[in-house]
């Protein structure tokens, strides 16, 4: 087996198959660590956003003309200056001497987008961290979570420290090895995944990942980790979860799920396991996401008992659901997402030949997608967005998440594109700014530092010159076109701005260097890929 292959079973499925002795040295994985900052203009002594129209992110509707004043990396006052029409304005801060202002009248500001699910590239995607952290912020993106810190933990730890302490153009970045990073043998008795916690805590780690375990092992890790402090996110694989479901890990003190696996499985109401076909085999993924596409049908019906009892359960425990609809998006219509506005200019040649069916690569599993895939995924969709709204609309919590990087998922863009899903499953769109900018802040315990456009709160913001609440495509960094009213066509949007900690940063020529590596990646890689 090449050594490719061993690396993506083992890294994907370690916590699932006891085998983590062969990620013990993760070094050889890692990719690029970003270079030393040179974008970003302040942090300013003080910097006011002149004549803004607000989305503060907590469900409020949009409201302006207003300042807001940043001292810092902070945020002291959002000023109510008039009314839209006047040209009266009042009450409006003064600007101290050393200051900065910024004239943005008719510009749209909201907090930066928190991605629950955000990898720091890959090896096998070639690609770089200066690379993804452009993308991201070029989208307005100011927080990730990097669930299993696949380059490494030191690796993760350092890009972390380094991001806030601003010595690099990238994201706040929050830890979460996956369970039982750095073990040379697998766990067997719940007080060794204990010590790892503790272990994982004192090396600076936030949280943990994991994709299931033995029960009580699992069980362990997760009581610990709260014990500790700390926070949780698991994906829970179809290898254990007959055995351990949402329902058991929120009840042991999970407190994120991930995708939707796990979900169906707490929902099933006259079976025990998925109705798997005789020859199924999880290794063959096209076969375990085209059974995966018909695990909504065989759960619970809407409104019945099963149904409203799991979810009932749920909220009692305060559970956060990130479903990342986006990472699956490719399932319902693969050639939509193969030839994406932004494929062209922004995807690196080696995460193109990534995405393309091929069964050594994690995800590339369209070796044969047709129809009925494409049809059972779209029913599929249909109840999960179903679940999900409705789980919102009764008090729970649903965050943003991407896992960028896999299915034809491109940094950014594919934030982006899971608003647009939150807004398909039913959310208003005010509801879908909270779950991408407060929520993610809640669900990672950092709601009195971000997620929210607020004084006392770090100054992340993203500054638009188009209004994202009526069209969430204006985000995307290759923006909307529209059509003017001489007939000719316009590519409007784009975040202008993201301010991350005070520091302001052209997104334009953030995404104007990463076509840049782009451009300079392909002319350097003479191969075809299959588009």
């Amino acid at each position: 087996m090449n050594t490719k292959k061993i690396y993506q079973y083992t890294f994907l499925f370690a916590c699932l198959l006891n085998i983590k002795f062969a990620l013990a040295d993760t070094n050889h994985f890692q990719v690029t660590p970003a270079p030393a900052r040179q974008e970003g203009q302040g942090p300013y002594s003080q910097l006011i956003l002149r004549e803004v129209t607000v989305i503060n992110g907590t469900g409020a509707p949009a409201f302006g003309p207003a300042d807001i004043v940043i001292e810092g990396n902070k945020i002291t006052q959002v000023a109510i200056v008039g009314t839209p029409t006047s040209t009266v304005r009042s009450g409006r801060p003064k600007l101290k001497e050393g200051g900065k202002e910024l004239n943005l009248a008719g510009h749209y500001v909201m907090p930066g987008i928190v991605d629950m699910h955000g990898h720091i590239g890959g090896s096998e995607q070639g690609t770089p961290a200066e690379y993804v952290y452009k993308l991201w912020l070029g989208h307005g993106i100011t927080t990730i979570r990097d669930p299993s810190c696949g380059n490494g933990l030191a690796f993760c730890l350092n890009e972390k420290k380094r991001s806030a302490d601003n010595q690099i153009t990238a994201p706040r970045i929050l830890a979460y090895p996956y369970f039982g990073q750095g073990q040379k043998t697998a766990f067997t008795e719940p007080e060794q995944a204990r010590a790892w916690v503790r272990e994982m805590k004192k090396q600076g780690a936030d949280g943990l990942k994991c994709f299931g375990y033995r029960p009580d092992i699992l069980q362990a890790a997760l009581d610990e980790i709260k014990k500790q402090g700390m926070r949780s996110a698991c994906h829970h694989a179809q290898i254990d979860v007959a055995r351990v479901n949402v329902l058991n890990t929120a009840r042991w003190g999970l407190t994120t799920m991930e995708h939707w696996y796990g979900l169906p499985e707490a929902l099933f109401d006259g079976q025990t396991v998925q109705d798997y076909p005789a020859d199924y085999n999880y290794q063959n993924e096209q076969q375990r996401f085209g059974q995966a596409g018909r695990l909504w049908a065989q759960a619970a019906k809407p409104g019945s008992a099963k149904w409203n009892a799991v979810m009932d359960e749920l909220l009692k425990l305060d559970f956060t659901i990130d479903p990342t609809f986006t990472i699956y998006q490719a399932t319902r219509d693969v050639m939509r997402a193969r030839r994406a506005d932004w494929q062209d200019a922004y995807a690196l040649p080696s995460l193109t030949k990534f995405f393309t069916a091929n069964p050594d690569s994690h995800g590339s599993f369209f070796f044969d997608w047709g129809t009925e895939e494409e049809v059972a995924w779209k029913e599929n969709y249909r109840l999960w967005m179903r679940f999900v709204n409705e789980y919102k609309n009764r008090g729970g919590r649903v965050t943003v998440g991407s896992d960028s990087g896999y299915i034809y998922k491109v940094y950014g863009f594919g934030t982006i594109e899971e608003l647009e899903l939150l807004r398909e499953a039913g959310f208003h769109p005010l509801e879908v700014m909270k779950a991408a900018t407060l929520s993610g802040a809640e669900a990672l315990g950092m709601q009195q530092s971000i997620g929210s456009i607020e004084a006392g709160k770090l100054a992340d913001l993203a500054i638009l010159d188009e209004n994202p609440l009526a069209n969430f495509k204006v985000l995307y960094g290759t923006g909307h076109m529209r059509l003017d009213k001489t007939g000719k066509v316009n590519q409007v949007g784009g975040v202008k701005y993201t301010i991350k900690d005070g520091i302001i940063y052209d997104a334009k020529q953030l995404l104007s260097d990463v076509r840049n590596i782009v451009l300079k990646a392909k002319q350097a890689d003479q191969s075809k890929p299959v588009q």
